[in-house]
């Protein structure tokens, strides 16, 4: 069973305008033809349902990452728009309550939202597969700004686990646009302009970490040198977008101090970020936490959306 349904397949043509569907996302391809890193990757890609009630699925083997992006209806579009990362410990995602339950709350607020399938799972995908991934994808919504009728100065990275390390990672390690190709797509930068990090892996540290992320994104002993650059909290820099962080301090899957880890780097760096910690909720709990305070992180995370003005109406000169 596959979990895209059949919509739109675009190729990836960033000069041609993909067809508006509100009943179900676009299904837009990241990448022309084999993408790189999957060259000698054969595993084929599955979604597995689990549980009962809500889907829940688990989606494992991407070697051909295709968007789900949700469009809102033009009267309710704001501009904005977010990329949103799955957890899954890098080894699959769980795509359903980390991102295509995600993508319909910010549609419903008028955001753009586009739930990224990205390959991990080890092996040819360990570093930098997945980030690859996560900047063509920022690429991908920057170079749409105008067909989609969105803001290229208005584009977040959301994740969940270890898709909230994929989301720190590329907001510490974005790259330039190159303003000399004659690609649209490679003439946008990769950088997110906010990042929200749900219950993030930020850390590759030894006690600190998930391990087992760290084992299928670095393989089984990265060197120093490994450690340092894809420990998120140890990039940031003063170009670090703004950042929301939401932790349990219950949580026995990713330990607490992965998210003081990267806010304490964000103050030392001046970067504006807000931590907020709940002391039960534990790990994996998407939007559909229904106990203790931490059910109503959603609100924090509206809050905190509208303070970055992502809720405001795009004038006519911010479109493209």
């Amino acid at each position: 069973m596959k979990h895209f349904l059949p919509v739109v397949l675009l190729l990836l043509l960033c000069d041609t305008a993909g067809a508006r569907s509100d009943a179900a996302p676009l299904l837009v391809r990241l990448w022309k033809g084999v993408p790189p890193g999957s060259e000698s990757y054969h595993k084929a890609e599955r979604y597995e349902p689990r549980g009962t009630g809500q889907p829940n699925g688990w989606l494992t083997g991407v070697s051909q990452p295709v968007l789900s992006v949700y469009r809102p209806m033009d009267e309710q579009q704001t501009g904005a728009a977010i990329v949103i990362c799955p957890g899954g410990g890098y080894a699959g995602q769980a795509i359903d309550k980390e991102g295509h339950d995600i993508a319909r709350w910010f549609v419903e607020r008028g955001v753009l939202a586009a739930v990224l399938p990205y390959r991990c799972g080890g092996g040819p995908h360990q570093q930098p597969v997945p980030l690859n991934d996560a900047q063509e994808a920022l690429r991908l919504v920057r170079c749409q700004a105008a067909d989609w009728k969105i803001d290229p100065q208005r584009i977040g990275i959301m994740g969940f686990s270890a898709g909230g390390h994929l989301a720190a990672t590329a907001a510490t390690k974005s790259t330039p646009g190159d303003p000399t190709s004659q690609s649209l797509l490679e003439r946008q930068s990769s950088r997110p302009d906010f990042a929200v990090l749900v219950y993030p892996v930020i850390s590759m540290r030894e006690g600190v970490t998930h391990e087992g992320s760290r084992r299928n994104l670095l393989g089984n002993d990265p060197d120093e040198a490994t450690l340092t650059a894809w420990s998120a909290d140890e990039q940031v820099d003063a170009q670090t977008p703004p950042t929301l962080l939401i932790h349990s301090a219950d949580d026995k899957s990713v330990p607490l101090e992965n998210a003081l880890r990267y806010e304490a780097a964000c103050r030392r760096q001046g970067v504006q970020a807000e931590l907020h910690i709940y002391p039960t909720g534990g790990h994996g709990f998407g939007m559909r936490a229904t106990q203790g305070t931490v059910r109503d992180w959603p609100r924090v995370l509206e809050s905190w959306l509208a303070e970055q003005n992502v809720f405001e109406p795009m004038s006519d000169s911010d479109q493209q």
